[in-house]
């Protein structure tokens, strides 16, 4: 393809878009080429996944782990190679580089977890510690930090809002920590996690780029392109899985730019779009602990009850049983963007 036929076709792309879709692309790429690599690499180490393990699992042949890494990277050279032109006077403020170096973290733990296991209690709190320390960085110009100070009233005239003052670093933390965890505890069939982060992903560049936040947009598109180049290697049969890191960093990043753009819209909808943007692993989330209150049994104890165990137990293959929740989390987030739209 002619350098005339690409700046053609950058030219008929919306403004808002041009940014976050090379950005997406890079990410793309650099998630596809480098998950063999990675794959390699967790072989090598012995970071394997033995389906023999407990019966939750539901691929047959062991499988390497720590694709993670190779999201991480995706998202962290996207970002290195398009901010500086997008945002050439503060390409990253301080709230992004301590996303970028927390995330990085929780790869890295991610992959020590695939490796030697660390009890429930220990990742809660990690991942709780991480909420946290996210928040300490703001933007000194725009002011722009991963902190929910405010949640609007759905429904309600503009201007209404409930100022949430002291409760506003717990929350935000318990917030990213829901957010991450759940897009770990979905991913038990090859392609879920993956393509539900790259959907989830995409609505929020939509969001941001209606809502004139171009650095969100194009934050979310790296997300959404290196989760797709990895689902390239994901998709069932999958010969890789992303692993513990991989989760982390796809909930973790998702969390914090849903955060700095969804939560910034209309009062009106602002509380809604990261239920319905998240829709598919929260509500999963909230059956799997339904049930197991009900039968009396911890909520930390793993076991079949997920939505994609549930609809295998119906007889739906790994490819329809994905397709029917890709197609679950499409429909929540078109209603976001219809919100938005409407706001």
């Amino acid at each position: 393809m002619s350098l005339l036929t690409l700046a053609t076709i950058s030219d008929a792309l919306p403004k808002g878009l041009r940014y976050p879709l090379l950005a997406g692309a890079i990410a793309l790429a650099v998630s596809w080429v480098l998950t063999p690599h990675v794959r390699n690499l967790a072989i090598h180490k012995g970071a394997i996944d033995d389906p023999n393990r407990d019966d939750r699992r539901i691929h047959k042949e062991p499988l390497p782990r720590w694709g993670g890494i190779a999201i991480y990277a995706g998202i962290l050279i996207a970002l290195i190679a398009v901010l500086p032109f997008a945002n050439p006077s503060i390409p990253f403020p301080p709230y992004l580089i301590a996303m970028l170096v927390i995330s990085g973290g929780l790869v890295g733990i991610g992959a020590l977890d695939d490796l030697y296991q660390y009890k429930a209690k220990i990742q809660a709190l990690l991942l709780l510690l991480a909420g946290v320390a996210v928040q300490l960085f703001y933007d000194p110009i725009g002011m722009a930090r991963v902190q929910i100070n405010t949640l609007g009233i759905p429904l309600s005239t503009p201007g209404q809002y409930i100022a949430l003052g002291a409760l506003a670093i717990p929350l935000t933390a318990f917030y990213i920590f829901v957010v991450t965890k759940t897009m770990d505890t979905i991913d038990g069939v090859d392609g879920l996690a993956a393509g539900i982060a790259a959907i989830s992903a995409g609505t929020l560049v939509l969001i941001a780029a209606y809502s004139g936040q171009p650095r969100v947009a194009i934050v979310a598109a790296t997300i959404a392109g290196s989760a797709i180049g990895f689902l390239k290697h994901n998709y069932n049969p999958a010969k890789i899985i992303m692993g513990t890191g991989g989760a982390y960093v796809l909930g973790f990043m998702l969390a914090c730019i849903s955060i700095v753009g969804a939560f910034k819209t209309a009062a009106a909808v602002s509380l809604l779009l990261p239920v319905l943007v998240f829709g598919v692993p929260i509500f999963d989330a909230f059956f799997v602990i339904t049930r197991r209150l009900m039968s009396g049994e911890p909520i930390t104890q793993a076991d079949k009850r997920h939505l994609h165990h549930t609809l295998l137990g119906k007889g739906l293959s790994q490819r329809q049983t994905v397709w029917v929740l890709y197609a679950a989390a499409a429909t929540l987030c078109a209603v976001a963007l219809f919100m938005v739209r409407s706001k």
